[in-house]
């Protein structure tokens, strides 16, 4: 008799809404696409979500870029937590589109600083005009599968308690 291994997605997968809520919240997203030289390039990257898609800004110049146009094969992994009873993430395979409609791009821009940024950031101005000067663009990621898991679900967290017991009850003395 065979036995069937079990996975983290199968015991308590993350799925509908629940995933694109953590997708929302989650800040990095590592993204592995081949080279056309049939190595692995693998970075971690920022993303939005917007409408339950999910968009990179990349900039010209990025091997990513290359790979996308390309058509090549592409990965990714947004995961969080150090310690079994915190492991959450999903796993995405599939394809990038360039984004060209320019409202979205606008909301896009918006989304990400509003995400990676605030108003007066030190950096905010600095990564706008990169942005410009690296000819940034934005991808949209196209799944063809998402695999999701989040044991934070099905661990109980130690938590303390007060009550407040009528006065008669108290420590038995034996």
């Amino acid at each position: 008799m065979s036995v069937k291994p079990i996975t983290a997605s199968k015991l308590q997968p993350l799925r509908g809404d629940k995933r694109w809520a953590y997708l929302t919240r989650a800040r990095t997203i590592r993204v592995a696409t081949l080279n056309e030289d049939s190595t692995i390039y693998l970075s971690p990257l920022w993303f939005v979500v917007h409408e339950q898609k999910i968009y990179l800004p990349i900039d010209a110049a990025s091997r990513h870029g290359a790979n996308f146009q390309a058509g090549r094969a592409l990965s990714a992994l947004v995961d969080s937590g150090e310690e079994y009873a915190t492991v959450s993430g999903v796993r995405i395979s599939g394809t990038m589109r360039k984004v060209t409609d320019s409202a979205l791009l606008a909301t896009l821009g918006r989304l990400v600083f509003d995400k990676y940024f605030y108003v007066g950031h030190p950096y905010a101005e600095q990564y706008a005009e990169f942005g410009e000067v690296a000819g940034r663009s934005y991808y949209e990621l196209v799944p063809d599968k998402m695999i999701g898991w989040d044991m934070r679900e099905i661990n109980t967290i130690a938590m303390p308690e007060t009550r407040s017991l009528p006065g008669h009850v108290g420590d038995r003395l034996l």
